[in-house]
């Protein structure tokens, strides 16, 4: 009996020490693979290399998404057209402002009539104002500017704005059809000639003006004038 129960005594011993020669094999063989393992682990990329004295720069951020921004155009000032220097408009001269006057022309054609003559505007107003154009000129006796005779004008050179400051002039030229002969004179053309006392010469804005000579009658042939445009004195 003692010895049946040595056997079972030497069975236990035994088999304990092979349990736990089995747990250190075990702990070993994992020791192992966990270090083969580890020793066959991908290693971290590579840095990149570097220049001497340099610092690696930092990864830039992605790029933002942002919509463009519309920016206001600049607003320019227009110039005024027939401006003064102190770029104020300066409007065309009312009938109101002139004091017109004529008298003969020292440049004329010859014979017996007026041949031509200078009508001059004056600016009687306290602002300064434009004059611009050609006329129209009629032929009307004394007072009486409504009953008219108007002529065929031809109109010579080109217009430009004229500004009169107050007390200024500006002038344009009549130059007529002569009359020709003594006493009543006769025309070239056979028509038989006209003496006005005075002649409606008006200019586009500006109004229509009668006119008298300083001296005479205009006498003309064939109801024709041709006219400057008004240009300063």
């Amino acid at each position: 009996m003692q010895y049946v129960n040595g056997i079972r005594k030497a069975a236990l011993a035994i088999a304990a020490l092979s349990a736990a020669l089995s747990v250190t094999a075990c702990q070993a063989d994992g020791s192992k693979a966990g270090a083969e393992t580890s020793s066959k682990a991908p290693s971290s990329a590579p840095s990149a290399p570097t220049t001497p004295g340099t610092t690696t720069p930092a990864p830039s951020q992605a790029p933002t998404s942002q919509a463009p921004t519309a920016k206001a155009p600049t607003a320019t000032a227009s110039p005024i057209s027939g401006s003064g220097s102190t770029g104020t408009a300066v409007k065309a001269c009312a009938a109101t402002a002139l004091k017109v006057t004529a008298h003969q022309a020292t440049d004329r054609p010859e014979g017996t009539g007026i041949g031509a003559a200078v009508i001059e505007f004056t600016n009687v107003s306290a602002k300064p104002c434009t004059l611009q154009g050609h006329p129209t000129v009629a032929g009307a006796g004394n007072g009486s500017p409504d009953h008219n005779a108007p002529l065929k004008v031809t109109p010579s050179g080109s217009a430009a704005p004229v500004k009169l400051a107050p007390g200024a002039k500006a002038s344009l030229k009549l130059t007529f059809v002569q009359v020709q002969g003594e006493g009543d004179g006769y025309c070239k053309s056979g028509a038989k000639p006209v003496g006005y006392p005075t002649l409606v010469v008006g200019l586009p804005a500006s109004g229509a003006h009668q006119v008298a000579l300083d001296d005479g009658v205009f006498a003309e042939c064939d109801n024709t004038v041709t006219a400057t445009a008004v240009a300063a004195a």
